[in-house]
């Protein structure tokens, strides 16, 4: 009996050094542990998924600090120019609580791009994502053709096939 009335006392000295130290000891440092990904507007911030070929589109990250600040830039980035590294839009962003944050939806001429993802703490190099922006092109007259990189469309609505 006494074994256990030893083990009791010292458990509860050990629980309560664990509970009185300052909280910062136990707090994570900030990190790489989070992702970002391209969203198609369309999309649920719930999908998880990378969408590299969009139109109108959002960031979406998850699983990062909580309340973790960052500044992001997108830089035109044509596989075969001589031009990289222009910047076309930028923002920052705040994420809340569980690490999670979505920009507001927006649009780019099309093209490919590089997003950029850089925050406080990061290992390394800003995390990044490359993707395409591929937006139906209107004629003249209000009607509206698909591009020829997008399969699945026919004709313009409302016209007979």
């Amino acid at each position: 009996m006494r074994t256990l009335t030893r083990v009791g006392a010292l458990s509860a000295v050990a629980a309560a050094a664990v509970f009185s130290a300052p909280a910062a000891a136990h707090a994570t440092a900030p990190g790489d542990n989070g992702t970002v990904k391209i969203h198609d507007a369309t999309t649920g911030e719930e999908l998880r998924k990378n969408e590299p070929h969009v139109c109108e589109f959002y960031l979406d990250a998850f699983g990062f600090d909580s309340v973790q600040k960052v500044d992001w830039h997108i830089e035109a980035w044509a596989p075969t120019a001589d031009v990289k590294g222009e910047t076309v839009k930028s923002g920052a962003i705040t994420l809340d609580g569980e690490g999670h944050g979505r920009t507001e939806d927006m649009t780019l001429a099309d093209g490919h791009y590089k997003l950029f993802w850089n925050f406080e703490g990061e290992n390394g190099a800003a995390k990044h994502k490359v993707f395409w922006t591929d937006c139906e092109d209107e004629e003249p007259g209000g009607g509206v053709t698909a591009t020829p990189s997008t399969p699945s469309s026919s004709a313009p609505s409302g016209s007979e096939s």
